[in-house]
Order: C-alpha cells, then sequence, then structure tokens
C-alpha cells in the first residue's frame, strides 16, 4: 500500500511536522535509487514539501530519473547536518516516484516552488510512501525509533 504525503500528515501531524522541519533544516539530502543491473545509486538531491506531495525535481536526463523511471524505487535520507548532534533525529522515507507528465501540474509546481531548474526541462516525480522512519536519542540514553507505515499506526521502539 502506498500514499502521498497529505495521507501521512493527516494520520500523523505532529510525525510528519518533525520530518519536514528535519528536511528543512538543509537543502541537499541523499537519495537511493536503482541502477539498471539492480544495484544502488546514491546521490544528492533537493525535496519540497508542497500541497500535500513530496516533490523530487531532478535536471533532464540525469541517471538518477532515468533510474526512477526504469524503475521508481527510492529510498530518502535527510542531510545529517554537521557533527553527530543529527539534530531533530535521522529521517528516512522509502516509496515509488511517480513521474508528472501533466503540464498544468509541472506548471504549478514550478509557480510555487521556483525550482532553479524550472527555465530548462526539467524531470517532476511526485512520491507514494511506503515507509517513513525517524530515529534519535532521548536523554542522553535511549535510541528511539518511530515507523510509520500506510494504513497502521505510528510505531515506536526504545532501546537502551
Amino acid at each position: 500500500m502506498t500514499v502521498n504525503w497529505a495521507a501521512l500528515t493527516e494520520a500523523e501531524p505532529d510525525f510528519a511536522r518533525t520530518a519536514e522541519e528535519r528536511f528543512g533544516a538543509f537543502t541537499h539530502h541523499v537519495l537511493a535509487t536503482l541502477r539498471k543491473d539492480g544495484s544502488p545509486r546514491t546521490t544528492g538531491l533537493e525535496v519540497r514539501f508542497l500541497n500535500g506531495e513530496l516533490w523530487l525535481g531532478m535536471m533532464p536526463d540525469s541517471l538518477k530519473a532515468l533510474d526512477l523511471r526504469r524503475d521508481p524505487r527510492f529510498a530518502l535520507q535527510a542531510n545529517p547536518g554537521e557533527g553527530q548532534s543529527m539534530g531533530g533525529g535521522d529521517v528516512r522515507i522509502a516509496g515509488r516516484a511517480i513521474e508528472v507528465e501533466d503540464p498544468a501540474l509541472r506548471a504549478a509546481y514550478t509557480e510555487e516552488a521556483e525550482p532553479p531548474e524550472s527555465s530548462e526541462p526539467f524531470h517532476l516525480f511526485r512520491t507514494e510512501l511506503t515507509e517513513v522512519v525517524r530515529t534519535y536519542v532521548e536523554d542522553d540514553k535511549y535510541l528511539v525509533v518511530q515507523i510509520w507505515q500506510p494504513g497502521r499506526p505510528l510505531r515506536t521502539i526504545k532501546r537502551t
């Protein structure tokens, strides 16, 4: 089962807000895609949360865009930031990236987001989520892992 960002926001608003803030703390994040031979590829990427969707924009014919066209599965990790503090925790998102071809949707995205690639052709993908995970340290004592999957309540696991 996959859903868009709005479904997560509706089901777990605080968790979704925390994830958005984590991604908002830095501009560049790490996207993992699958190459033709099935091996992983990681690349840098900027993301946008707009109108209930998590959007991925890419330069024309970039390898990551070609990977997603061939196999839409992806994993996205928020930039951990400087040092070892991981302020706000580590957030990872997994799902499927669906390319947006509709000119009206692309124009609305470009108007709202003003992406640097908007003056040129670019690939635009909306995401369907399969899992969002946040890991952080609580009270310098517990490792806390929060896991959200569509159709399930948010699970929290604490380890010492």
